[in-house]
C-alpha cells in the first residue's frame, strides 16, 4: 500500500516526536503492508510552525530513509506537506516554501474545520487554474461536508480528489465524520484512504484493518483502488481518473 498522508517526520509538528518514533511508525506501516509513505508535515497552518520546506527538511527526510535502510524496514518515505489553505498559498508554492506530494502536480490541502463550502471551492479553483490537482485531506471531518455531502460531489466535479482518513471509518473522529466517510464510500466519491498518522502509539499508520473493512463492506477492487492504485499513481505523478 501507499500512504500519502502521514506525519512521520520528527520534531516538526504534532506528529512524530523523535527519529525513533519515525522509525517505529514506518515499522508499523510495513507490518500492515505499506511500502511507500509521503511525509506530510503541517504547513501554513495557524498556531503551528510555518514549516517552509528547506534544506533542513530535505536532510531530515534523508536521515529517516537512511535509518529505515539500516533497520531493514522496506518502506520509502517521500517529500510532501499538508498545506492549510489560506491566503498566499500560490506564491509560496511558486517559491518552493510550500511543496506538492513527491514533486507531483498533486497537492494535499486542508481547511479550517468550520470553513464554508464556497471558500473551499474558491481556494480549489485557484489551485486548479494554476495547474495543481487539490487532494482534500479528510473531507469527512469538515462541518460543511458533514452537513451536505453534495459538496463533495461539487469538489470532485471541479477536479479535486477526496482523501479519507482511515480512522474515520472506525469512528475515531466522531459519528458525524464516520457517517460522512461511509457516505462518500457508498457513493463512490472517495479517491484515496490514508492514515493521517501522528504517532506509533495512537493514530498509527497501521492500515490493513481499514483495507479489510473496505473490502468487506464495499469491494476488494474498491479497496485496492483507494489504498494501492490511486495513491501509487499519485506519487508517480500519473493521471488519476476522477469519478463522481
Amino acid at each position: 500500500m501507499t500512504d500519502i498522508h502521514c506525519h512521520i517526520l520528527d520534531g516538526v509538528d504534532d506528529g512524530a516526536y523523535c527519529l525513533s518514533d519515525s522509525v517505529e511508525m514506518a515499522r508499523i506501516a510495513s507490518e500492515s503492508g505499506t511500502r511507500s509513505i509521503v511525509a506530510t508535515p503541517h504547513a501554513n497552518a495557524p498556531g503551528m510552525p510555518e514549516n517552509a520546506w528547506d534544506d533542513a527538511f530535505t536532510q531530515k527526510l534523508a536521515a529517516l530513509n537512511a535509518a529505515l535502510i539500516k533497520e531493514h524496514i522496506p518502506v520509502t518515505v517521500y517529500s510532501g506537506q499538508e498545506i492549510f489553505c489560506a491566503g498566499g498559498v500560490l506564491p509560496r508554492l511558486r517559491s518552493g516554501a510550500l511543496i506538492t506530494l513527491n514533486a507531483s502536480r498533486y497537492i494535499l490541502i486542508e481547511f479550517d474545520f468550520l470553513a464554508r463550502s464556497e471558500a473551499m471551492m474558491d481556494q480549489c479553483e485557484e489551485l486548479i487554474a494554476a495547474g495543481y490537482v487539490p487532494v482534500i485531506a479528510h473531507p469527512e471531518r469538515y462541518e460543511a461536508l458533514k452537513e451536505d455531502e453534495h459538496t463533495g460531489y461539487l469538489l470532485k466535479k471541479m477536479g479535486c480528489l477526496l482523501q479519507l482518513n482511515k480512522g474515520s471509518l472506525f469512528g475515531a473522529f466522531g459519528r458525524g465524520a464516520q457517517n460522512t466517510a461511509h457516505g462518500f464510500l457508498s457513493g463512490g466519491l472517495a479517491d484515496i484512504i490514508a492514515s493521517d498518522a501522528h504517532s506509533p502509539y495512537m493514530r498509527t499508520p497501521f492500515m490493513s484493518d481499514a483495507h479489510e473493512m473496505v473490502s468487506e463492506f464495499y469491494s476488494l477492487d474498491y479497496a485496492e483502488l483507494l489504498f494501492r492504485e490511486n495513491p501509487g499513481l499519485l506519487i508517480e505523478n500519473k493521471d488519476i481518473e476522477v469519478i463522481y
